[in-house]
């Protein structure tokens, strides 16, 4: 008997954790707030089948890169509330993950976190958060479903095996801010 209120008490003070571990993208897939893609392993494997016939190297290897991904997932809300949530999950989240970097600039954090993959050049996660958008991007409401929206939060997820100096080169090639920080990272 003993045995049994001590296991229920056991359960009851890590319900909450249990909680706060639930996926923050199937918490929110279907709510009018956030918007939300999840690109499933399947398409990765279709992707994986296409021939690229070209002697470019550099797209062969942003071909090889997308098909070493086996899950991306994004989310985006001007929700504070939500914002607030995804904000908690993260810290969670960058609990079991080594963060790579983190950029501030006008009021916006931008951090990016790993798991370690095979080598000191891949990892197996990229989990990219930017948070503070709304103030940055005060002018430049975005119109998602024929609706003007506003962005606080955004969070990304990629898994699989993931080439960090390729990251590095496609940030850059799309000037996303972080790219010139990422490649810095990565040749220490």
């Amino acid at each position: 008997m003993k045995k049994y209120i001590t296991i229920t008490v056991l359960a009851i003070l890590l319900m909450p954790l249990t909680g706060m571990a639930q996926d923050i993208f199937e918490k929110y897939s279907d709510d009018d707030k956030v918007s939300y893609v999840s690109i499933k392993p399947k398409m990765f494997q279709m992707l994986a089948k296409i021939d690229i016939n070209t002697n470019d190297a550099e797209a062969k290897a942003y071909m090889d890169m997308v098909n070493s991904i086996t899950s991306f997932k994004t989310m985006a809300t001007g929700d504070k509330t939500i914002a607030k949530d995804i904000t908690k999950w993260v810290a969670t989240r960058s609990a079991v993950l080594e963060e790579l970097m983190e950029v501030k600039d006008n009021g916006v954090v931008m951090k990016f976190y790993v798991k370690e993959g095979k080598d000191s050049d891949h990892v197996s996660e990229l989990l990219m958060f930017i948070n503070g958008l709304e103030a940055a991007m005060k002018d430049s409401d975005i119109e998602i479903n024929g609706e003007k929206r506003t962005i606080e939060t955004v969070v990304i997820s990629l898994t699989g095996d993931i080439d960090l100096n390729q990251i590095s080169k496609l940030t850059q090639k799309m000037n996303l801010p972080g790219g010139e920080e990422l490649k810095k990272k990565i040749k220490k």
